[in-house]
């Protein structure tokens, strides 16, 4: 044989294992696996959506094998023309996904050994499906979460915006649904980006653990290869490599870590949604929302109904639901890796495009979306002030005020508590407001009430007089959204 034939037949590509799998999973099996099981344990057709991670994941590998000498330069040449093939073939639908190939790797996988021959063999040298599937998953979700970042703010812009316009408008506050004091509609917003703000927070956090290489741990054991773990990290802009090879492949404490946080996130939109709903309720008629978040009745013509914030706080329990069934998941797995883990991205992938919808409805919901002939928001909360502020003298609201009056003048707390009891009676017998009632009359519960105590029983002597730090006057609320507003316009 001549040198060339020698080196003809060096490159020539062997045998595909995965061209046969459908006969047997490999050379040990004596036997193909039944159709039923090939359907119970495949997951491409829903894991092939991390088939970007799984390139990018694929591509940092082989420039890393390269490198160290493990293949050859003109292998890592071919695999990275065979994945950019693969890449234009999956984004014009042309690439056939196979269910005997399992999952999205194997089928990579495979189609780069049909491209490349045994360059695309190479590539699995010193890796394992679980190192690499760990991998793709933290990947994935990073982008994912740097996604959901973008969608919280404008969340928050949201509520900002519209606080900005409602900073003087009076809001029944309540405590067990029982009108408690008064309060700053723009004061109540806040409260819901004082929420997000740290739901947004967390996910920095969960991001930052995510983001953490497992890639060269193999299956278990770590790989007899020299590796450079780190130099793989850096390419793909991860912060570091997992320390426990053991540990990498096998927990995805990352993937509940995030569903927990996204579930907070769920928790506070369904807080919103449910005052949103409770506000837009003829009985209350706090706000309006747009036609196109609403729907109408089947039988009752004259109704709208708030359907995206009731499915919003049904969603919530499906999220929270995921975050149950990854804990359990993960609860009675031993070390290391084990098929259980599979079940971990269904869950996954349905938090992540649930909170995603979820926040950017509710982002155009309650600010409205841009006209594009304008530049200005149209459609997002359209509120009633009128409605607000007549509903916050319906249960004596200015109470306490009445009873810090007393205190600055002298009287115990605990007294004042009592005397005011009293004069809410008062109020009562005589169907009128705290503030109706005669000075005459509020004597008669204490000689040192004066004629002043009719600016603290109003409603915006009520709000003004809040003023300190986190309170609801108005001039605090101000400084509030002028601190959200630079938070988050960086």
């Amino acid at each position: 044989m001549s040198s060339s034939q020698a080196n003809n037949a060096a490159s020539a590509p062997s045998h595909n294992q995965l061209d046969t799998k459908a006969q047997a999973w490999s050379a040990l099996f004596s036997e193909p696996m039944s159709d039923l099981v090939k359907r119970y344990t495949s997951s491409v057709f829903f894991d092939k959506r991390l088939w970007q991670a799984d390139i990018a994941g694929s591509l940092a590998h082989a420039e890393m094998l390269a490198a160290q000498g493990v293949i050859s330069a003109e292998d890592h040449a071919s695999i990275q023309r065979g994945m950019a093939q693969i890449t234009q073939e999956i984004e014009s639908g042309a690439f056939e996904w196979k269910l005997d190939l399992e999952d999205v790797h194997l089928n990579i996988e495979a189609r780069l050994t049909q491209l490349v021959g045994d360059a695309g063999k190479r590539l699995h040298t010193g890796r394992s499906r679980n190192d690499q599937v760990a991998t793709d998953v933290r990947l994935w979700l990073r982008g994912e979460i740097d996604l959901i970042g973008d969608l919280l703010k404008e969340l928050q812009i949201s509520l900002v915006d519209v606080a900005e316009q409602n900073v003087d408008v009076i809001l029944p506050g309540f405590t067990h649904l029982q009108v408690a004091q008064p309060v700053s509609f723009a004061h109540h917003l806040l409260a819901y980006v004082e929420m997000f703000a740290r739901d947004a927070d967390r996910m920095q956090d969960v991001r930052r653990r995510t983001n953490v290489l497992p890639l060269g741990s193999a299956a278990l054991a770590g790989t007899t290869y020299p590796l450079d773990r780190e130099r793989v990290a850096k390419t793909l802009g991860m912060d570091g490599v997992c320390q426990n090879s053991l540990d990498a492949v096998s927990d995805r404490d990352f993937a509940i870590e995030f569903t927990a946080a996204a579930s907070l996130c769920m928790v506070h939109v369904s807080r919103l949604s449910e005052e949103l709903i409770i506000w837009m309720s003829q009985n209350f008629g706090f706000i309006k929302i747009a036609d196109r978040f609403t729907t109408g009745s089947s039988i009752m013509p004259q109704k709208k109904n708030p359907d995206v914030p009731e499915l919003a706080r049904g969603k919530t329990g499906r999220v929270v639901g995921h975050l149950m069934g990854l804990i359990t998941l993960m609860k009675g797995q031993p070390l290391a890796y084990n098929k259980d883990n599979q079940e971990d991205k269904e869950p996954l992938f349905d938090t992540v495009d649930t909170l995603k919808d979820t926040l950017r409805i509710f982002a155009e919901m309650v600010g409205g979306q841009v006209n594009p002939a304008t530049g200005a928001k149209e459609g997002g909360i359209t509120v009633n002030p009128q409605a607000m502020e007549d509903a916050a003298k319906k249960g004596y609201a200015t109470a306490t005020d009445l009873a810090d009056y007393l205190v600055k003048k002298g009287l115990p707390f605990r007294d004042a508590h009592e005397t005011v009891a009293h004069a809410v009676r008062a109020a009562q017998s005589h169907a009128c407001d705290l503030s109706e009632l005669p000075l005459a009359v509020l004597q008669g519960f204490h000689a040192s009430i004066e004629k002043d105590v009719y600016e603290c029983l109003s409603l915006r002597g009520s709000l003004g007089a809040r003023n300190t730090l986190g309170g609801t006057a108005p001039a605090q609320v101000r400084a509030q959204i002028a601190r959200h507003q630079a938070r988050l316009a960086v």
